[in-house]
């Protein structure tokens, strides 16, 4: 039974975890690793109380939490015995997500389904704030059984993200580096969107200009405005990058590279009235495709990562327990807007 002491006091390394937290996650992480399997006697709660240092109590209400979950069972005067090594029976998983939109939405009606019918998920938006990001943290701590995480490029993140247990954590979307293996399913801006850049270099050379509408409080990735301030000089192009796109300023001779969809059906509204055709008066080029960028505008050229495809990866991450490390590749999606 040494190994089962073993599991639980290595948890002592999650500074955020309580002495309950810790007994209940480090029982089934000794199941996980088959240290015990079904039949198989649990220390008596004396022992627990002995070798762990912890109060009765704690033992106690942590025994109860594993029976209700239905891992272990009480067998009379003969003490606790695991019944059940499928400790993700009825499993809770908290999904931590940016915000409600669609491409969001992609990626998780395709976890939802690649998940079994007995999956319980939780959903919570951050909406790219640390306060928020941290207050969802302390909700959900050791509460569920697999975390999957887009995480905030924050100092604090790394911090937040070190307090869960590598085999319990999916990050998803945004990469954000931690100490060890983890698991990911994400996308990269940086190189990729330099590469969709050169792409359409032949054709961006075509117009006038480039014009970038970028909110730098967004939460639009810093990443891509650095391709973006690389690509236009070393390509020569003549560009530049404003904070949002003003109602009724279209020019003819420009390209447009718009992602925030309120600002791209303004843009679009002003083609119309103003009779410019996109793809042939200006260019419009946005990031992150969505089924209604194939119909507005006569098609929007975008380039972005298969959101579905990157649920379906965490899902099965998920539900088959195994190491992921992958990055989803990002494609050029042509259009008539350029």
């Amino acid at each position: 039974m040494k190994n089962v002491f073993d599991k639980i006091q290595a948890l002592d390394e999650v500074p955020s975890y309580s002495k309950h937290e810790r007994f209940v996650e480090g029982i089934i992480n000794a199941i996980d690793a088959k240290v015990i399997v079904i039949g198989d006697p649990l220390p008596s709660v004396n022992a627990m109380i002995s070798g762990l240092g912890y109060a009765r109590e704690t033992v106690m209400k942590g025994y109860r939490e594993l029976q209700r979950r239905g891992i272990i069972e009480s067998k009379n005067r003969l003490g606790y015995f695991v019944s059940n090594d499928n400790t993700r029976h009825a499993l809770k998983v908290a999904v931590l997500m940016y915000t409600i939109d669609t491409f969001q939405d992609q990626f998780y009606r395709s976890f939802r389904n690649g998940l079994d019918e007995n999956v319980h998920a939780d959903v919570f938006f951050h909406h790219g704030n640390i306060e928020v990001f941290e207050a969802i943290f302390s909700m959900v701590k050791a509460k569920y059984g697999m975390y999957v995480i887009s995480p905030i490029h924050h100092p604090r993140t790394k911090e937040l993200l070190n307090g869960i247990p590598r085999n319990k954590l999916v990050m998803f979307d945004r990469y954000e580096p931690l100490d060890g293996k983890f698991n990911y399913v994400v996308q990269e801006f940086e190189k990729s969107s330099y590469a969709i850049f050169e792409q359409v270099a032949d054709v961006i050379k075509k117009y006038d200009e480039m014009i970038f509408f970028h909110n730098p409080d967004s939460l639009f990735p810093p990443e891509i405005v650095r391709s973006f301030k690389k690509f236009i000089k070393n390509y020569g192009i003549k560009g530049k990058v404003l904070r949002e796109y003003i109602p009724g300023s279209v020019e003819k001779g420009v390209v447009y590279y718009v992602n925030e969809n309120a600002e791209l059906w303004n843009l679009l509204k002003d083609c119309d009235t103003k009779k410019i055709k996109p793809g042939k008066d200006i260019g419009i080029l946005s990031h992150n495709d969505e089924p209604v960028k194939e119909i507005v505008g006569n098609g929007i050229t975008t380039y972005s990562v298969s959101f579905a495809e990157m649920g379906k990866r965490v899902a099965r991450a998920v539900m088959k327990h195994e190491q992921v490390s992958e990055v989803i590749p990002t494609e050029l999606i042509r259009r008539n807007s350029l």
